[in-house]
């Protein structure tokens, strides 16, 4: 179904959950900033995770449409109804695996539907493939992108696995890195700007802001921060199905007293620069948009070298991107940092310079723009 090019554009969003994480915050930014000039239609493949939704600007117009289910065999029929279902937009937005399926019945099915342009934006790997890619995957990637407009990634690595394994075409794909509001993190936060977790005289934190998944490994990160002394104490803001195998870690190690899940927290700049260290250890990353929080917040980083951790963060940081992948190489690095709070902040405010200069959302958002509104054959608001 075609649609008059003066009409207020809409926009159809497909994810697998809509719970917060980083291409779901991305998402929501964009949304806000587009703002009140256009419709958004958003799909959760599991409705009951849509927690990134409270995000949400309540001027702009947004709607949660039934949709044909975004999990199953990718039979033909099912294909067309989820082809179906696409139409009456001016563009769709896929997001990750999980909603591949609609990618390949937009391939099959765009002419029958006259389905409007496609963007497919991928930002990782769960744990199924954090460690290598399932080649009947990467071969069904091959075919469902054969008539996507643009395949967005926000990493060097997704990049190149986009050109070479997924073999799609330079024109194809485009990088667009992470920002966030920069200037949002250059105040200090209230010790006690959340309500069920104050910061008291005298500590100092180890934090994240992550999913709480397996790909995560959160409770590597529990076993690397056990070395520090008795006067840190370790943050992980996030909800998730991995937070009882975090808090019996924690446990286990008999420091559950230092150990805090304050679960997920909407304003990340109430919390981020309240951190000495922010630490990742997930086995699988892109372009975390968590470690650039913590870098406009001139918070030092303490990483796993995976998705481009190690090229994000200032020279001055990349000494503590580990190599290694277990907790002894984490562990030394958050001792390290944790020993020298005069290198704390000297390595804190070389990243949030570079966060400034590099990683506001402002470009990003620009970038988005232009590519969707020129998909859209529309001049960008």
């Amino acid at each position: 179904m075609s649609r008059k090019p003066n009409q207020v554009p809409r926009i159809l969003h497909l994810h697998s959950t809509f719970d917060p994480g980083g291409k779901e915050v991305r998402c929501v930014r964009l949304i806000n900033a587009f703002g009140a000039g256009t419709e958004h239609a958003i799909v959760s493949g599991d409705p009951d995770r849509r927690g990134a939704a409270a995000l949400l600007d309540p001027k702009r117009k947004v709607a949660w449409p039934k949709f044909p289910s975004l999990k199953g065999k990718p039979l033909p029929g099912r294909l067309k109804s989820i082809a179906a279902a696409m139409a009456g937009y001016d563009l769709i937005c896929t997001y990750n695996w999980g909603a591949m399926d609609a990618v390949m019945a937009h391939t099959l099915f765009a002419d029958v539907y006259r389905l409007p342009p496609l963007v497919h934006h991928e930002d990782g790997f769960n744990e199924d493939e954090a460690l290598r890619l399932k080649a009947g995957r990467n071969f069904y990637r091959r075919i469902a992108l054969g008539r996507t407009s643009a395949l967005v990634v926000p990493s060097r690595l997704l990049q190149r696995i986009a050109l070479e394994a997924w073999q799609q075409p330079h024109t194809r794909v485009r990088r667009i890195p992470n920002g966030v509001d920069t200037r949002a993190y250059a105040k200090k936060p209230r010790a006690d700007a959340l309500p069920s977790l104050v910061k008291r005289k005298g500590e100092k934190w180890v934090g994240t802001l992550a999913g709480l998944r397996k790909v995560k490994d959160l409770p590597r990160l529990v076993r690397a921060f056990s070395r520090l002394p008795e006067d840190w104490h370790l943050v992980i803001a996030g909800e998730g199905p991995e937070r009882a195998a975090i808090v019996a870690e924690a446990e286990r190690l008999r420091i559950e007293h230092r150990v805090h899940l304050p679960g997920f927290v909407a304003r990340p700049q109430d919390l981020v620069g309240l951190f000495d260290i922010f630490a990742l250890s997930s086995t699988s990353e892109q372009f975390p948009i968590s470690v650039i929080e913590a870098m406009a917040a001139g918070v030092p980083i303490v990483s796993p070298a995976v998705g481009d951790v190690a090229a994000m963060v200032a020279e001055e940081n990349r000494e503590f991107v580990a190599p290694g992948s277990d907790e002894r190489d984490l562990g030394a690095a958050l001792e390290r940092l944790a020993g020298d709070a005069a290198l704390r902040e000297r390595v804190g405010a070389a990243n949030r310079t570079l966060a400034r200069k590099e990683y506001d959302e402002t470009t990003m958002i620009e970038r988005y723009k232009a590519l969707y509104w020129g998909l859209m054959g529309r001049k960008a608001p």
